[in-house]
């Protein structure tokens, strides 16, 4: 691709953040839930987890069928899949009914943060790709402020269903508009059957390629800590700062890499930026262990975390120069995501309540240290098959 196609590029960000809506619908209106459905008791947790719980054991699958089937009717089938889930979820099914809508929605999310990064790549000019790709790094902090904003007022007039309707007709548009634009870049690929024997092979091929996974590796400490110190960080910070510092933390990260994260991608490698924020996070973590619940070491913290955030993103193609190799990349992504996001919170809160405030700092920054030294070794592991030049 000689010059970047920045309108489609921006139609597939826009189709991301339908995806993170598809978190964040629920999440962001949870306590809503116990009213609807009164006797689920902590059955409730499960409509927001069960689709992530659902991409730890389908990620790489995810990817190695996106890769197989065209990422263009891959991109289709999940936002009008999506779009359907969205439509039965507005009538307020049954508990049963609603759980299995989530779980067949964790399948179109994968299809969506698998399929449009992979096409994002590959509509841009080499130039262009850390700016594309950090701009996709931003659609889950994106939609939740969005959510925020614009979708809990929506909710605070026609209640939940309103919402739901709302993201199922989003997500509709996306699919209309991208199924005539994106018509011209199908990619032809064979059929592939899966068996459980290719499945574990396919596994084995992407976390043993030091290309493939190193994105998603670093990825699973990113996730494990970014969520859990949004929730587990509020009650130590003064009350009297602790809205306007949660707030900002998102904002700022975003912030950070849009801008300084996009200036370094454009005289440093993928991998370096990387390193810099888990480096960078770990020092900040210091610095909220000796100013316990600290403003400024907060949203310095959150800065450092926008760094790891879109260099991940931008360190797929840089790492994998075909679309099916960065589709498993994305695929891998997705599944560490959720393994991260899973563990990270409970892991973190368990600490806490063992340590005390002590243990957060220790924790998130051993994790921040991990990421890093976890690049490192996989950036050697890649010198030493390349080979002397």
């Amino acid at each position: 691709m000689q010059k970047t196609n920045w309108g489609l590029v921006f139609a597939l960000w826009g189709a991301g953040l339908g995806a993170a809506a598809q978190y964040g619908k629920f999440s962001a209106t949870f306590d809503q839930l116990p009213a609807i459905y009164p006797q689920a008791g902590n059955a409730l947790g499960l409509i927001v987890s069960c689709v992530g719980i659902l991409g730890i054991f389908c990620g790489v699958i995810a990817g190695l069928l996106v890769a197989r089937v065209r990422y263009r009717r891959a991109l289709l089938w999940g936002l009008w899949t999506g779009a359907a889930l969205s439509a039965f979820q507005a009538l307020l099914p049954p508990l049963p009914w609603m759980l299995a809508s989530r779980a067949l929605e964790g399948l179109s999310h994968l299809a969506l943060v698998v399929a449009a990064p992979t096409l994002i790549a590959q509509l841009c000019a080499p130039g262009d790709r850390g700016l594309a790709m950090t701009l996709w790094g931003t659609f889950f902090g994106v939609a939740f402020a969005i959510l925020a904003w614009a979708g809990l007022p929506l909710v605070a007039i026609g209640g939940l269903p309103a919402l739901l309707v709302a993201h199922a007709l989003y997500l509709s548009v996306f699919a209309l508009y991208l199924g005539r634009r994106l018509r011209a870049l199908d990619i032809d690929s064979p059929p592939v059957a899966l068996s459980p024997g290719r499945i574990l092979r396919e596994h084995v091929a992407i976390y043993s390629s030091p290309a493939i996974s190193a994105p998603a590796l670093g990825w699973l400490f990113y996730t494990f800590c970014f969520v859990s110190i949004l929730t587990v960080l509020p009650p130590y910070i003064p009350e009297e700062t602790r809205a306007f510092v949660m707030g900002a933390m998102p904002l700022v990260s975003i912030g950070v890499s849009m801008t300084l994260g996009v200036m370094l991608l454009r005289v440093m490698a993928a991998v370096g930026v990387i390193i810099t924020g888990f480096t960078g996070s770990a020092l900040a973590m210091l610095w909220l262990w000796a100013d316990p619940g600290g403003s400024v070491p907060a949203l310095v913290l959150a800065g450092f975390m926008g760094l790891i955030q879109g260099a991940s993103f931008a360190a797929v193609p840089q790492l994998n120069h075909q679309p099916e190799t960065q589709a498993q990349a994305n695929g891998a992504m997705a599944q560490m995501g959720n393994v991260g996001n899973t563990l990270g919170t409970p892991v973190m809160a368990i600490t806490a309540g063992a340590m005390g405030y002590a243990g957060l700092p220790v924790l998130a920054g051993a994790a921040f240290l991990l990421g890093a030294c976890v690049h490192l070794l996989l950036s050697l592991r890649r010198r030493t098959v390349a080979g002397p030049a």
